[in-house]
């Protein structure tokens, strides 16, 4: 094994050999479709048991496991009630058979013979990470999960066994040091997650919340990746991403089925909530970080008022308002069929305080 510059020991063929052996000759079964359960001693079950001390340590390898599923897009949910942790990562990496859904929680059992992960956080890879983690967990299973089409993985676990960062709630600060950026602040799930995005900025996009929030999100996902016609003639939402499930729904009770069968338990109240635009979907984690290094960055200035700009004091003929009024209505008409809104509402255009302004009322189709 060598070392790069960047301090990353380097994986070669020897490490691997050293580190994982022949793996043709270690296998103990054969399950098909790829996957296979990997010769395993005690010594190394009493080892990995060990590899979980925190719920960060659970939250960096379930993100690792996406990232090894060769998913693009990892939404990271996590909330606390009481001493309960409770973790749901949904992705759209490569999914798993029906067959394998308990399997991958048993030691060794993997689907890379031949590959190896050496990153900023270890050795990955080794089909020992899932079996860590149930072991540390009260829950630890696969919600949902198709080939192609993503995984869902919840964990639960119980804080006064598996420790965790007391302050879960600040988001990592970034200063210059030496004319470089440095992350600070309590090594929490927030810092965790934002230090996982920022080593795979480009190739995967990591979003972190609430499970309001990433319900949120994952509903705007679909409705931009969605077309209006799909959603609304589509016969099995099953056949879609586990990232695209959500815009399907047509009323909060419906939403609220889909977010628990991805893991995500909420009542139909919040799903009315994320349905009419109250709750801020979380972002694009690296967008934050952008964000959060821009502000840290940004020498402050003092305000200084700008001349507002003179208001227009246009005024139109009422012939020509309402030729403008039956143009938006017919607008309005075709994009209201896509989304079930009652295309009969009549626009009330208006001009106010210098602008000319439409108002249309959005109401659910009968």
């Amino acid at each position: 094994m060598t070392t790069q510059n960047n301090n990353t020991p380097e994986i070669t063929s020897s490490f691997i050999e050293e580190v994982i052996g022949d793996a043709n000759l270690r296998i103990e079964k054969d399950f098909g479709q790829g996957f296979v359960r990997l010769k395993t001693s005690e010594a190394e079950k009493r080892q990995a048991a060990q590899d979980i001390r925190s719920s960060e340590d659970i939250v960096i390898e379930l993100l690792r496991n996406s990232r090894d599923a060769n998913a693009k897009n990892i939404f990271l949910a996590t909330q606390r009630e009481a001493d309960k942790r409770s973790i749901v990562v949904i992705d759209d990496g490569c999914g798993l058979p029906e067959n394998m859904r308990s399997l991958v929680f048993e030691p060794r059992v993997t689907s890379k013979l031949d590959t190896a992960s050496l990153d900023r956080w270890g050795f990955h890879g080794r089909g020992m990470a899932l079996y860590s983690i149930r072991v540390n967990s009260s829950i630890a299973r696969i919600v949902d999960s198709k080939p192609g089409l993503g995984t869902s993985i919840q964990v639960v676990v119980d804080t006064k066994n598996i420790s965790e960062k007391t302050d879960q709630s600040t988001f990592p600060r970034f200063e210059m040091q030496n004319g470089k950026m440095c992350m600070r602040g309590p090594k929490n799930i927030l810092r965790t997650a934002a230090e996982f995005a920022l080593e795979h900025k480009d190739s995967v996009n990591v979003y972190c919340g609430s499970f309001t929030e990433i319900a949120t999100a994952i509903n705007e996902y679909g409705m931009a990746t969605c077309s209006p016609a799909m959603r609304a003639f589509s016969s099995n939402i099953d056949e879609c991403k586990l990232i695209q499930r959500l815009a399907f729904a047509v009323d909060p009770v419906e939403f609220s089925e889909i977010a628990s069968s991805l893991g995500l338990d909420m009542s139909p109240r919040s799903s009315r909530r994320i349905m009419d635009g109250e709750i801020k979907a979380a972002v694009v984690m690296l967008e934050r970080i952008k964000h959060e290094s821009l502000s840290a960055c940004k020498p402050q200035k003092f305000y200084t008022p700008k001349k507002m700009p003179k208001k227009s004091a246009v005024k139109f003929t009422q012939n020509d308002i309402d030729s403008f009024t039956n143009t938006v209505t017919d607008a309005f008409r075709e994009l209201a069929s896509g989304y079930f809104l009652d295309d009969s509402v009549k626009p009330n255009v208006h001009v106010i305080n210098g602008s000319l302004k439409v108002e249309i009322p959005l109401i659910n189709a009968d």
